[in-house]
């Protein structure tokens, strides 16, 4: 059972590094550009409608079966949180603030890294967990083409009619849901009182 607990947490953590990587400059971009935002969250989110087996199965004669296609699978259906967040937090800090940090003689590359995106970041955080939670929850589906974790335990369980495997497979599958959740929660709550706290000192 921990053996499969940390193979099913390595699958969604590697599936959500694969997501930052394209969802950080394309969240970015979106927010920056507002004519690319509604495009860029259309085309996200019919990715997302698509139901994860026929999805697998849609990868299968080009990726094979196994891990690769099953992290490509999920990073994808992780964007639509973390784009829509990024883009969220980057657009909702306030305007006078960035002025006036223009105003004391910032570059725009200051302004973005030591205002903008530190004021975004509890809610570029709040994405992050809910893409990282829906992400351990789907990641069970990914059993189906072996690619390992807790999902092995209800398909086997149902392969063999096994309601013990199945019960300890999903008992197993939800405490990992909830605590990535809660630590991720305390790490978004962290940020938000670290800016509450600078705001106070300014």
């Amino acid at each position: 059972m921990l053996g499969l607990t940390v193979d099913h947490l390595l699958l969604s953590g590697q599936a959500i590094v694969m997501a930052l990587v394209l969802a950080l400059p394309l969240g970015i971009l979106a927010a920056r550009y507002r004519r690319l935002t509604l495009p860029t969250l259309g085309v996200l989110g019919v990715i997302y409608t698509i139901p994860s087996l026929a999805f697998l199965a849609f990868l299968i004669p080009t990726l094979g079966i196994g891990r690769n296609n099953a992290l490509v699978v999920l990073a994808a259906y992780a964007q639509i949180s973390l784009v829509r967040n990024l883009v969220a937090g980057l657009r909702g800090v306030d305007v006078a603030t960035l002025e006036a940090a223009r105003g004391i003689g910032m570059t725009s590359g200051q302004v973005f890294w030591q205002v903008r995106w530190p004021l975004a970041l509890p809610v570029i955080l709040a994405g992050l967990r809910t893409a990282f939670v829906t992400t351990i929850s789907l990641a069970t589906v990914a059993a189906w083409i072996d690619a390992g974790g807790l999902g092995q335990l209800l398909f086997r369980g149902l392969a063999t009619l096994n309601s013990s495997q199945i019960a300890a497979g999903a008992i197993a599958i939800v405490a990992l849901a909830l605590v990535v959740d809660a630590l991720l929660r305390l790490i978004e709550q962290g940020t938000a009182v670290a800016r509450s706290r600078r705001a106070g000192r300014t």
